[in-house]
């Protein structure tokens, strides 16, 4: 072979060079050439598939069983009255939390006997009982049976939907498994049968043992447990009175199963199932109906807080749990209800129906659910509230809220059917006519040193209409507010026997309002200069316009913003109440006036505690240390100090009380004098009139009452304050005040009191006032330093010394000193004469000015300003 031949033979040969991946690739075509290899592939993937569409639809959006750790129910809010006593909730659902140790054993027993037998041994599965469900639901028709556990209704519960699918009783049962792990047995069985659904809007089992038997869970009986244990399965069937039998035959069989698992015995088993359901008709709550218009301001101020659902956070009004502390005097808001319902009957009198309270679409005879559905009630005497479901001639078909039917005899021309009024019981099933007074009404008792709401009534009744007269009506006060127009001209420098004329007072304002003249009410010229004093308790306008229009009506605008009655523009018509405000705004500045001046705030809860019992307002809330110590450990007792603002001068504050009682005693308010304790007010009457007030009480409790028509027109021409409001305050006053002691209003320090003439205002040194209200000798209160001053000369004493020197002599007995004990004012302030004003030897033509002025200076630091 030649070098070609070798050259061209070497060239031929190839070199293949294979990577690791091309060598794994041509194994798998290797075996994929093969028949298992393939259908095995096909296999994998086909499961791969299945787990990932089961991971994305099933799995992936599965709720964290560990929530349940921290798990929080709806629980309603409670309020608890001035004594801790629970008498109202809100709610939308019955529910009341136990611990597990609460629940009685055999109630847990019959609800596992009814439920899930096995629960205590399985692992959230119950695998018998799937396949039990599985064999009888193909062997029968109809809807499927279930085999779910109790921690798998834990889970649709609190975690899932109602949703009935295949697909939900794979998530109850990944979700079993999962709460299984974090949650102890007995973690699970409480939260069972604290959230269950047992019908009559009652979740949990306390909730619905009130709800059918009014009992707690400790006091009830076997056949009761087990009549609630059959319950989840179809609440709204065997709740009904229709299925009685069955619901005793499946409670036998709770009783029967809970036999066989020896939890019970034979006696037990034959006794139980002998016994009727005994079941209770439904009702709202276990709470005595009280204060309606108390706590729906409340819910108000608290959904204003906290918000109303979950939603809004952890403290809402209707899943919070909360527990409200309120200042509601139960025996107080009863009488206070009373008084002012019999004001509005006793005005309503002889006016007869004035139409119904509303009117309600009836078709196909659904009556009763559209008067159930509109939450119209009444809560007075034996009245009832009903609708017209037909007309017979003179009489009208009537329906009752539970089902019951009646005959309205004598219905009114103007009733439709669909009519909703009140009637009252006249015999068998025949019903009379009431008539709710067409006119409202509001009143508000207070304690005037803390700002406490001890009662409230907005109205006649909250159940037939919520609109609250007490807080929510802008109405126009009238002469109550005048005490802060004269409180406002004290602190201007006029005094309580300052002269003011009553009589003709025109004022221009501007070129837009013109001129404008004012009168007193009634009419009349007026009755000349009168004192300041005589002004208020005769509520002259005239006198209180002069008044404002001298301390300058912008001085009184503020002195209403800042006793937070309200904020008007400084014209003279809101001297005589133009502007508007409200019940309790007005009763909270006459507390204040109590309170010397001091602020305060109304308040109709203590504080709110959240469902674990923490304060959660106020929000500087603090307890009391100390205060709850079964002995005195020897330490300084617990003090508290008035927290609010000086709003007033002090002094000012007692010297317009001081005046109002008065209004009492010689005033517009007589009427309330044979009351027989210290007390002060003020009546009111707007132009119309429209509106009637009177506002005032004594150092314990401070009272507001309004009436007038919500759509304010003319209540009549004889309608006054004096004469509609005070007769209400007079009722509730005679009811409650006798838990307080007859004790005077006290004055504060700088307040002297003098002896003057009530007419003319001047000082008065031979006279003492006495029991007479009509006295012409009373005590005044003056600042320091603008009492009156003493007027005669001296030359005039020189003249009058010898007979001033006999009387002094004819009052002394015999060997008695010069000095004497005064008498005791009509305030019940007990005087000595060891000073000046005619309670010391009087002064003869020798004396000189200076020991004069010593004498009143050791008398007034002795007796503390009251001379």
């Amino acid at each position: 072979m030649d070098n070609s031949e070798s050259e061209n033979s070497s060239a031929d040969v190839q070199y293949t060079l294979r990577r690791d991946a091309e060598g794994f690739r041509h194994r798998v075509q290797l075996y994929w050439e093969k028949r298992w290899f393939r259908w095995a592939s096909y296999l994998v993937g086909a499961l791969l598939l299945v787990a990932f569409v089961f991971w994305f639809f099933v799995v992936r959006n599965l709720p964290n069983a560990d929530t349940l750790t921290e798990y929080q129910p709806p629980l309603p809010t409670v309020v608890r009255d001035i004594d801790g006593q629970p008498f109202h909730s809100y709610a939308r659902e019955r529910r009341v939390q136990l611990e597990f140790a609460d629940f009685p054993r055999l109630l847990t027993r019959s609800f596992l006997a009814a439920e899930d037998k096995t629960f205590w041994s399985h692992g959230g599965i119950d695998y018998p009982g799937i396949a039990s469900a599985i064999f009888s639901n193909i062997t029968s028709s109809g809807r499927s049976r279930g085999a779910s556990t109790i921690t798998q209704q834990v889970a649709k519960n609190l975690l899932l939907t109602n949703e009935y699918s295949y697909t939900r009783k794979i998530k109850e049962a990944l979700l079993a498994r999962r709460i299984e792990d974090v949650l102890t047995k007995q973690q699970i069985l409480s939260l069972y049968l604290n959230e269950i659904a047992l019908g009559r809007q009652a979740f949990g089992v306390e909730a619905a043992a009130q709800a059918y038997f009014g009992k707690s869970v400790e006091q009830l009986a076997l056949h009761e447990m087990a009549f609630l244990a059959i319950l989840p399965k179809a609440p709204e069937r065997y709740g009904r009175a229709q299925n009685e039998q069955a619901a005793i035959d499946r409670r036998n069989w709770v009783l029967r199963g809970m036999r066989e698992n020896d939890w019970i015995t034979d006696a037990q088993l034959t006794e139980s199932s002998a016994q009727p359901l005994g079941l209770i008709p439904l009702q709202a709550n276990n709470f005595k109906d009280q204060g309606g218009y108390f706590v729906e301001e409340i819910r108000r101020q608290l959904i204003e807080r906290f918000g109303e659902t979950d939603k809004d956070g952890p403290f809402s009004v209707y899943s919070g749990g909360l527990w409200v502390r309120s200042s509601m005097d139960p025996e107080m808001q009863e009488h206070a209800t009373e008084a002012m319902r019999d004001g509005l009957l006793r005005y309503h009198a002889g006016r007869g129906y004035r139409g119904p309270i509303k009117n309600l679409p009836i078709k196909s005879g659904n009556w009763q659910s559209a008067l159930a559905g509109s939450n119209i009630g009444i809560n007075f005497r034996d009245w009832r509230i009903a609708i017209a479901t037909g007309i017979s001639g003179g009489n009208a078909n009537i329906g009752f809220a539970n089902g019951e039917a009646g005959v309205l005899v004598g219905r009114p021309a103007a009733m439709r059917v669909g009519d909703v009024f009140a009637v009252a019981p006249a015999g068998g099933k025949a019903y009379s006519l009431r008539a709710i007074p067409d006119i409202g009404g509001g009143l508000v008792a207070q304690n005037p040193i803390n700002g406490r709401v001890l009662a409230m009534q907005g109205g006649f009744d909250s159940q037939i209409q919520s609109f609250n007269r007490a807080t929510q009506a802008q109405r126009q006060p009238g002469s109550t507010i005048k005490p802060f127009v004269y409180a406002t001209a004290l602190d201007s420098g006029m005094t309580p026997t300052s002269i003011i004329v009553d009589g003709p007072y025109c004022v221009w304002q501007s070129a837009a309002l013109g001129r404008k003249c004012f009168k007193n009410f009634g009419g009349g010229g007026g009755a000349g200069p009168q004192t300041m004093r005589w002004g208020l308790e005769q509520s002259r306008n005239l006198m209180t316009v002069r008044a404002a229009n001298d301390a300058g009506m912008k001085n009184v605008s503020d002195t209403f913003r800042a006793m937070n009655i309200g904020d008007y523009q400084p014209y003279l018509a809101f001297a005589l109440g133009a502007g508007d405000t409200t019940v309790l705004k007005m009763t909270n500045a006459y507390s204040m006036l109590v309170n010397h001046g001091k602020e305060l705030r109304p308040t109709l809860m203590d504080y709110v505690q959240s469902r674990r019992g923490k304060v959660i307002y106020p929000t500087k809330w603090k307890p009391c240390k100390g205060c709850n110590k079964p002995d005195w450990d020897g330490q300084a007792m617990p003090r508290f100090t008035a927290a609010g603002k000086q709003l007033m001068n002090p002094v000012t504050a007692y010297q317009v009380v001081h005046m109002l009682e008065g209004v009492i005693q010689r005033g517009t308010a007589t009427t309330l004098r044979d009351l027989g304790r210290p007390l002060f007010g003020k009546t009111g009457t707007t132009t119309g009139p429209t509106n009637v007030w009177f506002v005032g009480g004594s150092p314990h409790l401070v009272v507001g009452v309004y009436m007038g028509f919500d759509q304010p027109k003319p209540m009549g021409s004889y309608a006054q304050g004096g004469a509609l409001a005070a007769p209400i305050f007079k009722q509730f006053a005679r009811q409650v005040m006798g838990r307080y002691p007859k004790t005077p209003f006290i004055a504060p320090n700088g307040v002297r009191m003098v002896r003057i003439d009530r007419s003319s205002g001047k000082r008065v040194f031979g006279g003492w006032p006495g029991d007479d209200p009509k006295a012409g000798v009373i005590w005044e209160a003056f600042a320091v330093d603008t009492e009156p001053k003493r007027t005669i000369r001296g030359e005039e004493l020189a003249a009058k010394g010898e007979k001033i020197i006999k009387r002094s002599s004819e009052r002394r007995a015999p060997g008695q000193s010069s000095s004497r004990s005064g008498s005791s004012g009509g305030n019940g302030r007990s005087t000595k004469s060891s000073g000046s004003d005619g309670a010391t030897p009087k002064p003869s033509a020798n004396d000189n000015s200076a020991t004069s002025n010593q004498r009143d200076q050791d008398f007034l630091q002795k007796e503390g300003g009251i001379y």
